[in-house]
């Protein structure tokens, strides 16, 4: 009897040691935010996740049912973030013959060639800039090419946490790309390297007066050491427009409140309208007004609602020769940290209606050559991105999708300040799981995939830059074997989007030569369209190894 009471207390010694080796393991490791927070209790997660293709099967929903982004659409995500082969196997799950609103391109038989390793539009980084000169039309001092057609979006520091924001920005200074501040400010977490797009909210946060107006000496001086290479005028937001922004009591620190001048540990709401204009000659001036004393491109971000607004400024903006230089369009499915459950889900129109609506209006009126459109609203995958681009965009931007790259795993819990993986928290615990430059590398390597498979599509179409897809090239397919070309959907002219020769052949060579076709075998994985095959530490996202048994995010 006491040999088996020694026994027991060996075998419970050995395996208490094993249980806190495992924990002092997932406390010390920076792979895993869930695990770091969650130590032993987040492996079930990931167990959970390795039956989960099972469970959903036979229980719960399909790969294609959860909202707002589908498994599907999140393992898309997860796996190119870690350079991880994507491909998926046996088909798409997807009912094509009963679906509604399914995008489907009409490829050629002949596609194009992919660009040369290292040139623009190759392997391994797919750089890939814009179409347009942003600012060039107004003639602003500091106009530029974007180089990225895929930027960052519009998400302030406070409704994310430091260490996203800096993650964010680190790897967009990785993957060439720009970040756009959100309404918040600039924060600390804004400044290691990534460039920015600063965008000017109703709070008018790092640019106000004592008195909460909207100071152009302090916006000067807020943006006068660090690299901000354009402004965004937030009109409304997509996912709650007509209202302002609200950061939760829970979110606003210390740090926050001294960066936006409000009341720690209160909520911070912003006003639903903006104080230094009230229609659209005063927006127009206001524009120019902000061009003249900074020198930099400036636009405007709105969701899609009254059309008359935007015959009134494309009327005004023809008759004066000044205005916004770009305009992003932000869909009624785009994101936010905190917002009423019916502004979500019934005020402004989605991303497609919405753009479809408010182009021709500048095509009519001369303005679509000289504005850069942008697109936001879950864009992020690189068939939405393709559509947005057919419908007339320039540039598109990625808000959650590239949350997930940095760990999000949809937990849609944004707004009560506890998001497990600590990226939309103020807490330090929660934050503490999220390493900046491990999560910097995947957000980098999510926008890199998505401008490789982008071009990917490009070429499967017949042209070398996607920006150069004929609208005639999209199908819609409804239920009932019913299909009609994107032009016929939403009542495009023959001509739309209007492009001119000169511009095409200027996008044309935004794209590095051809590069040789070589025969069957790991080389030639990029000219079959599928990045990071035939790279030889590339891992397929299904396959666990010793290495890396994790496939999802956190």
């Amino acid at each position: 009897m006491a040999t088996d009471r020694s026994l027991l207390r060996r075998a419970g010694a050995a395996a208490g040691a094993a249980v806190g080796g495992v924990a002092a393991y997932d406390l010390l490791q920076r792979q895993h935010a869930i695990l770091r927070n969650f130590p032993l209790l987040g492996h079930l997660r990931f167990l959970l996740e390795s039956f989960g293709p099972e469970l959903r099967q036979y229980i719960v929903t399909s790969n294609d049912e959860e909202r707002p982004f589908s498994r599907d659409q999140r393992r898309w995500v997860y796996a190119s973030a870690k350079r991880q082969v994507n491909t998926f196997g046996f088909g798409t799950d997807n009912d094509l013959e009963n679906a509604d609103g399914l995008v489907v391109l009409r490829h050629t038989p002949f596609p194009a060639a992919a660009a040369a390793e290292g040139t623009p539009g190759g392997r391994p980084d797919y750089p890939l800039a814009a179409g347009k000169v942003l600012g060039a039309a107004h003639g602003r001092r500091h106009a530029f090419r974007p180089a990225s057609i895929v930027n960052v979006s519009g998400m302030s520091y406070g409704s994310l946490s430091r260490v996203a924001v800096e993650a964010l920005n680190r790897g967009a200074e990785e993957a060439g790309c720009l970040q756009n501040t959100g309404e918040g400010g600039l924060a600390p977490a804004h400044r290691h390297g990534g460039e920015l797009v600063y965008q000017i909210g109703t709070g008018y946060f790092g640019c106000r007066d004592e008195a909460g107006s909207f100071s152009l000496e302090r916006l000067k001086a807020t943006i006068s050491d660090v690299p901000v290479r354009a402004l965004e005028v937030k009109l409304s937001q997509g996912a709650k427009p007509g209202l302002g922004g609200l950061l939760p009591a829970p979110k606003v620190t210390e740090e926050i409140a001294r960066i936006r001048g409000v009341p720690a540990h209160r909520d911070c709401a912003s006003p639903a309208g903006h104080s230094a204009f009230s229609n659209v000659e005063e927006l127009v001036e206001f524009v120019e007004r902000l061009a003249a004393a900074t020198g930099l491109p400036v636009g405007i971000k709105s969701a899609v609602g009254d059309l008359g607004f935007w015959q009134g400024l494309a009327d005004r903006m023809a008759a004066t020769g000044g205005g916004p230089d770009f305009v992003t369009i932000d869909g009624g499915e785009g994101g936010t940290g905190a917002a009423p459950l019916s502004f979500s889900d019934h005020v402004a129109l989605p991303f497609k209606l919405g753009f479809a609506a408010v182009y021709p209006i500048f095509a009519r009126a001369g303005l679509a050559e000289d504005v850069v459109f942008i697109g936001a609203g879950r864009l992020g995958f690189p068939d939405e991105a393709i559509f947005a681009l057919a419908l007339g965009c320039d540039m598109v931007n990625v808000g959650r999708e590239a949350m997930l790259s940095i760990g999000c795993i949809q937990a849609m819990r944004c707004h009560t300040g506890r998001c497990p993986t600590g990226v939309a928290t103020q807490s330090p615990w929660l934050m503490r799981g999220l390493d900046p430059t491990l999560k910097s590398a995947r957000a980098a390597s999510y926008l890199v995939s998505l401008r490789g498979e982008m071009l990917a599509l490009g070429r499967a179409c017949g042209v070398r830059h996607p920006a150069l897809i004929d609208p005639d090239r999209v199908e819609m397919v409804n239920a009932g074997f019913r299909s009609l070309p994107l032009r016929d959907v939403f009542g495009y002219e023959p001509d739309w989007p209007l492009m001119s020769p000169a511009r095409r052949a200027e996008i044309e060579g935004l794209v590095g030569p051809p590069a040789p076709r070589p025969g069957p075998g790991p080389g030639a994985g990029e000219h079959a369209g599928f990045p990071h095959v035939g790279d030889p530490d590339a891992e397929h996202m299904d396959v666990r190894s010793a290495r890396d048994r994790l496939t999802g995010a956190g």
